[in-house]
């Protein structure tokens, strides 16, 4: 294992002990001290910066899904920094900020990872939910780059000066909000759909050329839109977020 800062033996992390109303007499979370994962090949070590609430975070830790892991430590909405790397991750990782995502790993093989639907894997796991996610200091996760595979999924053309690229995003949730800032670096026109009025505004301050209502249409044609909330993207837990 390769470290880039020293890392204490043990942390604090939040654990679904019994699942249960987050509001009922008995809470569901424990908050415990536990050592520090170890990243086996091919993952990284992340100290967890913060981590956000999703409802299947939700769902997990009140029952309304199956136990996939005991006592497992809820949370896919992470960012975070890099302080070790497995045997066979690339030396590019190493302090590296990061973000990790709901889907953990699908098999390659299937139907659904063929066809752009890694989501639909049967074999597919998930952060929070069948390995620990990012209510702790520290988790373990896969490296990857899952918004390059987004945004390679929409097809969009290489942009030129006379011609940027047109990519439209429905939804700005933790996916589309990377991806978009990937396709302003390659010179790309971004239109962003979404009912959230936070997240217009957060994508225009990223430098979108538009943000609209979910049920509006972008100002101009577009050359490939990209559906955000339909869980479409690759496998990969991770990827570099320093835009």
């Amino acid at each position: 294992m390769d470290t880039a800062t020293t890392i204490p033996t043990t942390m604090h992390a939040w654990q679904v002990t019994t699942p249960a109303p987050v509001a009922g007499p008995t809470p569901p979370l424990e908050l415990v001290e536990k050592p520090v994962p170890t990243p086996g090949p091919g993952e990284l070590l992340v100290h967890v910066h913060t981590c956000g609430v999703c409802r299947t975070d939700l769902h997990v830790t009140e029952g309304d899904l199956d136990v996939h892991h005991d006592r497992v430590t809820p949370g896919h909405e992470i960012v975070g920094r890099v302080v070790a790397t497995g045997d066979g991750v690339p030396a590019q990782w190493q302090d590296a900020r990061v973000g990790v995502a709901w889907l953990r790993s699908t098999c390659g093989e299937c139907r659904w990872r063929a066809t752009g639907r890694e989501n639909l894997c049967p074999n597919s796991t998930y952060t929070g939910w069948d390995a620990d996610g990012g209510y702790a200091e520290y988790t373990v996760v896969r490296a990857g780059i899952i918004g390059h595979h987004t945004l390679q999924r929409a097809g969009l053309p290489a942009s030129t000066p006379e011609r940027p690229a047109r990519l439209g995003l429905y939804g700005f949730g933790g996916s589309a909000h990377l991806c978009a800032q990937l396709a302003l670096a390659d010179g790309a026109q971004v239109h962003v759909l979404t009912r959230d009025k936070a997240a217009q505004e957060r994508a225009l301050s990223l430098g979108c050329a538009s943000a609209a209502g979910a049920y509006d249409m972008p100002p101009e044609p577009l050359d490939a839109l990209q559906d955000l909330k339909a869980g479409r993207f690759d496998g990969a837990a991770v990827l570099v977020n320093d835009f």
